[in-house]
């Protein structure tokens, strides 16, 4: 496991996008996995590689993978969407198992926040495209099936920012998808924070922890 901190975004995104090529330069496809806690920065450091490789890179995300609002309900576990028996975990570990055997065109859902909601079928996968980059909180979790994933990644960088820093950002999404300061504020310190307290130990699985980025 190695530690990287930067001091500016380019020297991130350059860094990383030199890993990634090296990974996918074999002829086999590669799939990164981008992990860290609620408002960590996961989905802006995924969707700014994979804008750097063009279409060498695919983002998938394990969000898509919630379950609908109406089964949560059905569950009793809307109050707790987000923790990780509120995704269908089994499904996302076969979409990766898919693209690791790149067995063709393979259609990933994904999740729009505006609506609280994934959407199936939304994200093309070719069989031509040598990166696949999928984030997520529980990558790294050792609890079946999550426990199946680590080893279908080539290497898997966890997003670890000043808690500060990711408390902030989490507020502030949660301000700008329409809930009030302290409804933002709630939600960040209770289920998020309960989420990010199952997803933090998990670094030490990773193979790069990345401790500083702007």
């Amino acid at each position: 496991m190695l530690f990287a901190s930067f001091p500016r975004r380019q020297d991130m995104i350059d860094t990383l996008v030199d890993r990634a090529t090296r990974l996918a330069r074999n002829g086999q496809r590669a799939i990164i996995g981008i992990c860290g806690a609620p408002g960590s920065g996961k989905s802006t450091l995924a969707s700014a590689v994979s804008d750097a490789l063009g279409e060498r890179a695919t983002v998938v995300g394990m969000d898509g993978f919630h379950l609908a609002q109406a089964e949560l309900e059905r569950l009793g576990r809307a109050e707790r969407k987000g923790a990780p028996d509120t995704f269908d975990a089994a499904g996302y570990v076969h979409l990766i198992q898919r693209l690791r055997a790149n067995e063709g065109t393979v259609y990933a859902p994904l999740f729009r926040r505006d609506i609280e909601e994934p959407i199936a079928n939304a994200v093309a996968v070719p069989p031509e495209t040598p990166l696949v980059i999928t984030e997520g909180n529980y990558l790294l979790l050792t609890d079946p099936p999550w426990d199946e994933l680590r080893a279908l990644f080539d290497e898997v960088w966890f997003v670890a920012p000043d808690e500060s820093d990711r408390m902030r950002r989490l507020v502030e999404r949660h301000r700008a998808y329409g809930r009030s300061a302290d409804a933002a504020l709630a939600r960040a310190r209770g289920s998020d924070q309960a989420n990010a307290e199952l997803v933090l130990p998990t670094a030490s699985r990773a193979d790069l922890v990345i401790t500083r980025w702007q």
